[in-house]
């Protein structure tokens, strides 16, 4: 399964109103899971069961509750059965979709 995700405290101190740090918490914990990743400007994508995926999604949660005292949390989920190697998978279909329609037209 893929999963993205996007996680950013409320209710924190930074006067600016970022949230790069706590950010910086949530995806640390991501990459010290050892699961496939990628972090782009607004999600972090990662992928793998079921369970391992929500306890990292559960885990970088909470690293971000220390920044605020309140978390927003948004998700969206692949869930297919049986296919690994989606998170670059997806976007090679993709491109070589792209390159087969400018031929095409």
């Amino acid at each position: 399964m893929l999963v993205a995700f996007s996680v950013s405290p409320s209710g924190g101190s930074d006067a600016t109103g970022s949230v790069h740090d706590a950010v910086a918490a949530a995806v640390r914990v991501v990459r010290d899971s050892g699961l496939p990743h990628e972090t782009d400007a607004m999600f972090t994508t990662i992928e793998g069961e079921w369970d391992e995926v929500m306890d990292v999604v559960k885990r970088a949660t909470e690293a971000v509750g220390a920044y605020g005292p309140r978390v927003s949390l948004v998700l969206k989920a692949d869930i297919r059965p049986g296919h690994t190697g989606e998170l670059t998978g997806k976007v090679e279909r993709l491109e070589a979709a792209i390159r087969r329609q400018a031929i095409e037209s």
